[in-house]
């Protein structure tokens, strides 16, 4: 994070703000004093999904400051686009799901995961109960629309490996990006897709309003492994490995704040997640979301680590709906590290 020489003009500047920082409240100057570390920018799809609570609850609980670090989260609508974010350089890390190091090697680019955040991709296929009221089985979403955040990302290839089971390819479906949040909500709603790939809570809502009948599940830890075949890495926080050379301090900085949330929630209760989420995150209704939280919440990593089959499984299931994957030799140990992970573990016992 190397920062350009300063102007004459944005010296005097800094000059005069330095000055006002002197007469500045404690707190203000205690604020700056927290983040030696400097600023980070974590690009993430969909903030507000369970997928992402542990990178929301270390932001929101401070544990990224309390290691010296300000960091700001830039949500979008899936995470492709968060991942083109940081390609863009408008972001510095991408919180995703970890398939993306690999396709981003076959692409002669070197993006590895700092910390695993969850063991299963929490995520299922819910069809419209409006739409296909007679449905029966995932073959009879052929020639269907199938919502997902967007083409490329994870609720995508859940979508089309689910398909897949039952002999379906890409070329038999249409997949339509929806985003997340409301807008997939309502793009279900309103008949735009006929199906819908997502997490929760949004999926838990449509279940429980019964808008949707699930299809296809992969919110526990059985049913992952059934599906994939091993454990399945899903969402972490990583970054090119340009930046974690060159910030080494960060990085680690990062993994603390993660693991430090991981362990959290270990003990957390129903009052304290209410507590520390943002209200929106709760979609108005807190049973509903706190139902949500209990049927994902054994598939969040308890200490932050890549199982040691994780990344093989990843790619195995990446080549499965995505053949020419097979063409390309990806070397797994590039594409994560335990090693900010295990320093992390020292520190918070875990």
């Amino acid at each position: 994070m190397n920062r350009p020489l300063l102007t004459r003009r944005a010296f005097g500047a800094l000059s005069a703000a330095s000055a006002a920082a002197v007469f500045a409240p404690a707190a203000v100057r205690a604020q700056t004093d927290a983040t030696p570390l400097g600023r980070v920018t974590i690009a993430v799809g969909g903030q507000g999904v369970l997928y992402h609570l542990p990178l929301a609850l270390a932001d929101q609980l401070g544990f990224f400051r309390a290691e010296g670090l300000d960091v700001t989260v830039r949500d979008f609508a899936a995470g492709a686009l968060a991942v083109q974010a940081v390609q863009e350089g408008a972001a510095d890390v991408c919180a995703g799901a970890f398939e993306h190091t690999l396709r981003q090697q076959a692409r002669g680019q070197a993006y590895r995961s700092l910390v695993v955040q969850g063991r299963a991709p929490q995520l299922a296929l819910g069809v419209s109960q409006r739409s296909l009221p007679s449905f029966k089985e995932l073959g009879d979403l052929e020639g269907r629309r199938i919502g997902v955040s967007s083409v490329g990302s994870s609720t995508h290839l859940a979508a089309s490996l689910l398909l897949a089971r039952v002999g379906l390819s890409s070329k038999d479906v249409s997949f339509v990006p929806v985003g997340s949040g409301t807008a997939a909500l309502n793009a279900l709603r309103a008949g735009q897709v006929h199906a819908l790939c997502h997490a929760d809570p949004i999926m838990t809502l449509l279940e429980q309003k019964a808008d949707t009948r699930i299809a296809g599940d992969m919110r526990s830890l059985k049913a992952a492994q059934e599906i994939f075949g091993g454990n399945m890495p899903a969402s972490c926080l990583y970054a090119p490995q340009a930046f974690i050379q060159k910030n080494a301090p960060q990085a680690q900085a990062l993994a603390n704040g993660i693991v430090h949330a991981l362990k959290w929630l270990q003990t957390a209760g129903p009052a304290d997640l209410v507590k520390a989420v943002p209200p929106g995150y709760l979609m108005g209704d807190r049973g509903l979301y706190l139902a949500a939280f209990s049927r994902v919440r054994e598939t969040y990593s308890t200490n932050g680590l890549m199982a040691d089959d994780g990344a093989a499984t990843a790619l195995r299931v990446l080549a499965r709906v995505h053949p020419e994957m097979a063409d390309f030799k990806v070397d797994l140990a590039r594409t994560y590290t335990n090693e900010f992970v295990r320093k992390a573990r020292q520190k918070f016992n875990v």
